[in-house]
C-alpha cells in the first residue's frame, strides 16, 4: 500500500492555493507520498443567499492546471451538500459548512484508508471540525494555517484571554493587551471574529484553539527571522497555558508561481512601457471591496498624488461580482486626465507576476497575509489598509515591528480620505520613511529566500515535517 497524506483546505482561494503548494514542497521533500485534496464544494444556496461563493473561476483555472504539471496531486471533490442554514455571518459559515461536510469527509477518509497508508490528515483551521472525524478514526492529524505566527499566537491564546478578560474585546476600547510574542495590541485592532464573545462563531474559534493545541503539529506560513519573537513565543509554550504545545512548522513563504494565463494580462503589457520603480500597484484581495464613495475618493487621491498607479477596481457590494463600469463609479474625467499615467484593471489582475515587475515601486494593500508574503517576497514596500478578518492585527507588524509598510489613517467610520491616500503615496515614493520602509523589505527578501533554501529555516523545518510523516 502506497503512503497517502491527505490535505483538507477551506476552498477561498488564498487558503486553498497556499495549501496545495504545501503539498507540492512535501512531494519534494519526500516524493513517494501520494497526496489528496479534499475539495467541498459550493452548497445548493437557492435558499441561501448569505452562503459564500467558494471556488472561483480563477481557482479552477488553478486546480487544472495543478493536474497538469503535479500527477501525484490528486483533488477530490466531496458530494455536494444539500442546503446551510441561514447565517448573517460569514465567518460562523466558514467554519459551519466544514462541519456539516463532516459525513462525506468521513468517508472519503475510510476509502482512501482502504487502499493506501494514511499517514497524515492536514485541515485548514478552518475546517476545524474535521478534527473530530480524524480523531475518531485514529489519523495523525496536523493544523495548517495559512496567516502568519502572530494571528497564530493570538488564536492559540484565545482560551487564556477568554479566562483572563470578562468582558469582550469591543467593549474594552484602546484598551492595550498582552499576547505572547506580541508588542502591546490596542484591543480596537484586534479581529472582529473574537471581539464578541456573545457572537455565533466566538465558540468555533474557542474550539479550534483547544483541537489545534491538542494535535500533532502546527504548519505556519511564514519563516523564522520575519516573526523571530513570536514563532519563540508560541515554540516555547507560552501561548497554550493549560496543556503541551504540539510541534510548530514555520514553512514559509508559499506563494503559487505559476502564471494560469496562456496570454499576457493587459495590465503587464501596459507595465512594460513604464519607467523602473515608478508604479503603485493597489489590489485589495478577492474579498476586499469598497463603497462607491470610497472608490471616488482613492481615485481623486491617485490623481493628486502626481503618482504612476495600477489599479485593481471592483463593484461595490451587492453587485460585486458584475464587471464594473468605471465611467460611471470614477470620477467624471478621471480616466482620461490620468491615461498617460495610470492603468484601471476590472476585478481581478495577476498579483504575483505584477508585484515580481520591475517597473512596479509599491503595494498599496488590504494585508492579507498571502499578498503580504507576496510583497515581502520581492522586496515591494507597502502602504497598509487593512480591511477585514486579522489584517489589522498584520499591519501593527508590518508598520510598527518589520517596519516594512506605512500604515493609512482612517477616520472613525474607516473612511480614508483622499488627502491620506495621497500623502502615503507620495511619502513611499518621496520621503526618507519610504526608503527605510524600502529598505527594510529588501532585508527580509533576502532572508526569505535564504529560509527556502538547502539548510535554511524554512527548508529544514520541512524535512523534520516530511521525516514525521514518514514515521507515523
Amino acid at each position: 500500500m502506497e503512503n497517502a497524506i491527505v490535505l483538507y483546505p477551506f476552498p477561498g482561494r488564498g487558503h486553498l492555493i497556499s495549501m496545495v503548494e504545501l503539498g507540492k514542497l512535501i512531494l519534494k521533500h519526500n516524493p513517494s507520498f501520494n497526496i489528496t485534496i479534499l475539495i467541498f464544494n459550493k452548497p445548493n444556496t437557492s435558499t441561501n443567499s448569505t452562503a459564500p461563493q467558494y471556488v472561483a473561476s480563477s481557482t479552477t483555472q488553478y486546480i487544472t492546471a495543478v493536474n497538469s504539471t503535479t500527477p501525484s496531486i490528486n483533488f477530490h471533490h466531496l458530494p455536494p451538500i444539500s442546503e446551510v442554514p441561514s447565517t448573517p455571518s460569514p465567518i460562523a459559515q466558514a467554519f459551519l459548512i466544514p462541519r456539516l461536510n463532516n459525513l462525506n469527509l468521513h468517508q472519503a477518509l475510510k476509502t482512501i484508508s482502504q487502499t493506501s497508508k494514511l499517514k497524515a490528515f492536514i485541515i485548514d483551521f478552518f475546517c476545524d471540525a474535521a478534527f473530530e472525524v480524524a480523531t475518531n478514526l485514529v489519523i495523525p492529524t496536523y493544523y495548517f494555517f495559512p496567516s502568519g505566527a502572530s494571528a497564530l499566537s493570538l488564536l492559540l491564546y484565545i482560551p487564556t484571554l477568554h479566562k483572563k478578560v470578562e468582558k469582550s474585546l469591543k467593549d474594552l476600547g484602546d484598551m492595550l493587551l498582552d499576547i505572547p510574542g506580541l508588542p502591546p495590541i490596542r484591543a480596537s485592532d484586534m479581529p472582529g471574529s473574537i471581539s464578541d464573545r456573545t457572537a455565533e462563531w466566538y465558540e468555533y474559534l474557542l474550539n479550534t484553539a483547544a483541537h489545534m493545541a491538542k494535535s500533532n503539529g502546527i504548519i505556519v506560513n511564514t519563516f523564522d527571522l520575519l516573526e523571530t519573537k513570536v514563532v519563540k513565543a508560541i515554540s516555547d509554550g507560552l501561548c497554550v497555558q493549560d496543556g503541551p504545545t504540539p510541534p510548530i512548522f514555520c514553512i514559509g513563504p508559499l506563494i503559487s508561481s505559476s502564471n494560469q494565463d496562456e496570454d499576457e494580462h493587459e495590465c503587464l503589457k501596459w507595465l512594460n512601457s513604464q519607467p523602473s520603480r515608478s508604479v503603485v500597484f493597489l489590489c485589495f484581495g478577492s474579498m476586499g471591496l469598497f463603497s462607491a464613495k470610497q472608490l471616488e475618493e482613492m481615485a481623486v487621491g491617485l490623481e493628486n498624488s502626481g503618482q504612476r498607479f495600477l489599479w485593481v477596481v471592483r463593484n461595490p457590494p451587492p453587485n460585486n461580482e458584475e464587471e464594473p463600469n468605471l465611467d460611471e463609479l470614477l470620477p467624471k474625467g478621471f480616466l482620461e486626465r490620468t491615461k498617460d499615467r495610470g492603468f484601471v484593471v476590472k476585478q481581478w489582475a495577476p498579483q504575483v507576476e505584477v508585484l515580481s515587475h520591475d517597473s512596479v515601486g509599491g503595494f498599496v494593500t488590504h494585508c492579507g497575509w498571502n499578498s503580504v508574503l507576496e510583497a515581502i517576497s520581492v522586496g515591494m514596500p507597502m502602504v497598509a489598509w487593512p480591511l477585514y478578518a486579522e489584517q489589522r492585527l498584520n499591519m501593527v507588524f508590518l508598520v510598527d515591528e518589520m517596519k516594512v509598510a506605512l500604515g493609512l489613517k482612517e477616520m472613525e467610520d474607516g473612511f480614508v480620505s483622499a488627502e491620506e491616500l495621497e500623502k502615503r503615496v507620495r511619502e513611499l515614493f518621496e520621503s526618507k520613511a519610504g526608503r527605510e520602509v524600502r529598505e527594510s523589505v529588501l532585508g527580509f527578501r533576502d532572508e526569505a529566500m535564504i529560509a527556502q533554501k538547502e539548510g535554511g529555516s524554512s527548508h529544514v523545518a520541512l524535512a523534520k515535517l516530511a521525516q514525521l510523516l514518514e514515521q507515523t
